[in-house]
């Protein structure tokens, strides 16, 4: 067993055996849930929403335009994964949580936009997701909002309150018209926000750890030193 020691004890080597061989059934499961999720059946279609976009180019907003749905696909036999960021209606500031996603994903979109398109969309106004997408540096992603129409509300990523969930969504196109073929959020039931854990390497890393993740929450900005904010 790889990491085998000269000097564990028995009942650390039996404890780890035992652990090996739980993370390899979980690695089986999830293989089995992306099976699932594969075989879902045909999509269902959806109106092709306006959504206000811009250029690559974060140093300058304009020109801001409309486009549907079926225009942020980047070919009519790709597949489209839209992330609806927590910012806009009732959510003022930036949600944390999505930030940290987004700091992540970032780096790894020009390797995911070899298979799919990725398009990260907010309730705000573009210029809104445009302002942070600067300050955090995320040149990498395609940005959008959904300001123009009803699609959060539609999806259940706002509410009548104007409070928003963390969602994806998995779009792909037939005969030009676009189809919802996944939906996913980071509250799957009652036990709160865990639907999402596996698009943020951060919660898996803590995981690993003696702790795990106890009750840390990421913030938009950590000014206090780690030893302080550690103590």
């Amino acid at each position: 067993m790889i990491g085998t020691l000269s000097n564990d004890t028995e009942a650390y080597s039996k404890a780890r055996r035992d652990l090996l061989e739980a993370e390899a059934a979980l690695r089986d499961q999830r293989e089995k849930v992306a099976e699932l999720r594969r075989a879902l059946p045909e999509g269902t279609p959806v109106e092709d929403y306006p959504f206000e976009t811009g250029q690559a180019d974060l140093g300058r907003d304009g020109p801001i335009e409309t486009k549907p749905l079926s225009a942020l696909f980047s070919a009519s036999d790709r597949t489209l994964v839209l992330y609806h960021f927590m910012l806009g209606a009732a959510q003022e500031n930036a949600c944390a949580m999505c930030t940290m996603w987004m700091d992540g994903w970032n780096a790894v979109a020009p390797h995911v936009e070899q298979n799919v398109d990725l398009v990260i969309a907010s309730r705000a106004p573009l210029t809104e997701l445009r302002a942070l997408a600067r300050d955090r540096g995320w040149s990498n992603l395609r940005l959008a909002s959904t300001a123009p129409s009803a699609m959060a509300r539609d999806f259940g990523v706002e509410d009548e309150k104007g409070s928003l969930m963390p969602v994806v969504n998995v779009f792909r196109l037939d005969g030009g018209k676009p189809m919802r073929t996944y939906t996913g959020s980071a509250i799957m039931d009652e036990l709160g926000f865990r639907g999402l854990d596996l698009l943020s390497p951060v919660w898996n890393i803590l995981d690993l750890t003696p702790d795990g993740r106890g009750e840390w929450w990421p913030r938009l900005s950590y000014h206090a030193p780690r030893e302080a904010a550690v103590a």
